[in-house]
């Protein structure tokens, strides 16, 4: 896929699937820079540290980035096995209040790709709430919120999936319409991570014992990675507002 000449930021570049992200878009051609809490373990173009879940260290890192911006892939996230607070404020908050923050350098045709889950499937069954989550504007607003309506700890991770999903179709018409700036989700089944095992604790064994004979395999980062280069590029131009599954036919298997 040609990235060339794109300047493209991906959070989670240091590890895992943000890594493989990473090297792809490279490899592509694109100068890519990357934002994390740990220090890269890649070549790189760029490097922002920052801490997620701390809006400050979000706008320090905003402020080093270019004025000029192609892409942003938000591929940072923690598991459920964190704290619920620490997953919301990562894997909602803290991804939304990057966007936001650098939506006014992204270029028209640039290009956003959230990473939800396939574990966030069942957004429809909370819709209401999503809804009312996605319309707080600011980190602070948001937590707020998220005060008065508390998320149980068990199913913390399935629940900010779920309204990254919907944030991501709630926003993603009016950038589009008003920026020419597409915003879509990629939904990655189980995938060979260094945070596999957190998820395998988290869903219990009953859960993954019932899954296990709907997957050929969990995935691998590589895998993962090519759809969402292909989200970045200018071939994806008409692709706006889309949640893409990549999960080996996991999801399917429920219908």
């Amino acid at each position: 896929m040609n990235l060339s000449g794109k300047t493209i930021v991906v959070t989670g570049a240091s590890s895992g699937i943000g890594g493989e992200v990473a090297r792809l878009a490279r490899f592509s051609g694109a100068r890519v820079i990357g934002v994390d809490r740990n220090d890269p373990l890649i070549t790189l173009d760029g490097f922002a540290k920052a801490d997620l879940g701390d809006p400050a260290s979000i706008d320090a890192a905003i402020a080093a980035l270019p004025d000029r911006l192609d892409g942003l892939v938000n591929a940072a996230g923690v598991p459920g096995t964190a704290d619920k607070e620490l997953v919301a404020r990562v894997n909602y908050l803290g991804l939304r209040h990057l966007t936001e923050g650098v939506v006014g350098r992204l270029t028209p045709g640039a290009s956003i790709v959230n990473f939800a889950s396939v574990l966030g499937g069942e957004w429809q069954q909370r819709l209401a709430l999503h809804k009312a989550l996605a319309t707080t504007t600011s980190f602070a607003d948001g937590a707020a919120w998220l005060a008065a309506n508390p998320v149980p700890q068990e199913t913390c991770y399935q629940y900010f999936k779920e309204a990254l999903i919907v944030w991501t179709y709630a926003r993603a018409q009016e950038l589009f319409l008003k920026s020419d700036i597409r915003m879509n989700c990629v939904a990655p089944g189980p995938v060979f991570t260094p945070i596999l095992g957190d998820f395998v604790t988290m869903l219990g064994e009953e859960r993954v014992a019932n899954d296990a004979p709907r997957m050929k395999r969990p995935g691998f980062g590589d895998e993962i990675a090519p759809p969402v280069t292909f989200l970045l590029s200018d071939a994806a131009r008409w692709i706006n507002g889309i949640n893409l599954p990549i999960d080996g036919g996991l999801a399917s298997t429920y219908v």
